[in-house]
């Protein structure tokens, strides 16, 4: 096990921005993840496990303990345990996850095409239950396999386990910091049809016309690009740490006060019916932004709002981390003064 000292954080994440790691090191196995997390706990420093980085903000101190990048790879096929046709895709954490989507469309399998396009890895979408255009990482993840950093051994939970909600999950709530996800399973429908759930993607295909896998993925990371929310090399909309803020879950009484505040009524669309959000609608951050007053392209010295996406929040260059939370606090105000609602972050914040 190598570990490097003020390992420079800022370049490892899609938003460049950070100070150092004050021990770093790379796990390719799970006996190298058992390794590193031992050394840990036996210095008495923090464990931090990195994926793709695509979903952090590092503070420009950066991080007094250990940060585990999980370089964990392998993808297999299996056929689920039951009658149902399903296939299992057992995916290692450290796999981009567009890999692992696009060798579900390859195969034909259906339940994560509407995914495509969302950067890091395999390891983090159960954290953050990661959703997009109509489809959920929480309906089609079978088992979650990881190190527990408290009794010192590798558990594997089931979908049911994982406490799955809106942007969360066991791993970002209460067990927060306690686990290290190495695999990820998902059961996907061979032959199934792509899901059109999303108005927006609907718009894209003729009505009556059933398209590929392949070709609703292409439309997902067409969309994707058009808000600056695909990683392509070059476009300076890229260089943010995803969506900032959470789409609110609000009761219809909220949703009712604000459609009186505005001259014209938000969007919304029915939330997910878990024990938390059961008769509460969505509603896009994006649009309380803007109508808060905030448009696309917005700055705030080196950080700005994305020209593409209001809820991205972008680095200009040689923006800090506290250029950004300033722009995240002016927006957050101005959203709670105007509507009375305190917009949620997405984002991991590491060493704040």
């Amino acid at each position: 096990m190598l570990i490097e000292e003020y390992k420079p954080l800022a370049p490892l994440t899609t938003i460049g921005i950070g100070g150092p790691a004050r021990w770093f090191v790379e796990a390719a196995s799970e006996e190298e993840i058992a390794e590193a997390a031992a050394w840990a706990q036996k210095s008495g420093v923090q464990l931090f496990a990195l994926g793709g980085g695509s979903n952090l903000l590092v503070s420009d101190t950066g991080f007094d303990g250990m940060v585990l990048r999980i370089r964990l790879r392998g993808i297999a096929k299996i056929d689920a345990p039951d009658s149902s046709g399903h296939k299992i895709y057992q995916a290692a954490a450290g796999e981009e996850w567009e890999h692992c989507v696009q060798q579900t469309i390859e195969d034909g399998c259906a339940g994560i095409e509407c995914l495509a396009g969302i950067p890091g890895t395999v390891g983090g979408t159960p954290v953050q239950n990661i959703g997009a255009y109509g489809q959920e990482a929480a309906t089609v993840i079978e088992r979650v396999r990881a190190y527990d950093l408290r009794e010192r051994r590798f558990v594997e939970f089931t979908a049911a386990q994982c406490g799955f909600a809106y942007r969360r999950s066991r791993f970002n709530s209460d067990d927060r910091g306690r686990h290290i996800i190495t695999r990820v399973d998902y059961r996907l429908i061979p032959g199934g049809a792509p899901a059109l759930r999303y108005a927006e993607l609907q718009r894209n295909f003729p009505e009556g016309v059933q398209p590929s896998l392949a070709e609703v993925a292409a439309q997902v990371r067409r969309i994707r690009q058009v808000k600056g929310m695909l990683l392509v090399a070059g476009d300076p909309n890229c260089h943010s740490a995803g969506s900032f803020f959470k789409n609110p879950m609000i009761s219809e009484k909220q949703f009712r006060q604000i459609t009186a505040v505005g001259e014209m009524s938000p969007p919304c669309f029915p939330a997910t019916q878990d024990g938390e959000n059961q008769g509460k609608v969505k509603i896009p951050a994006a649009w309380l932004i803007e109508q808060a007053g905030f448009s696309k392209g917005y700055a705030l010295g080196k950080a700005a709002i994305s020209s593409r996406h209001t809820l991205a929040l972008v680095n200009r260059g040689g923006a800090s981390a506290a250029d950004v939370l300033a722009l995240a606090g002016l927006i957050t105000d101005a959203v709670v003064k105007r509507f009375g609602i305190r917009l949620e972050t997405e984002p991991v914040m590491l060493g704040f």
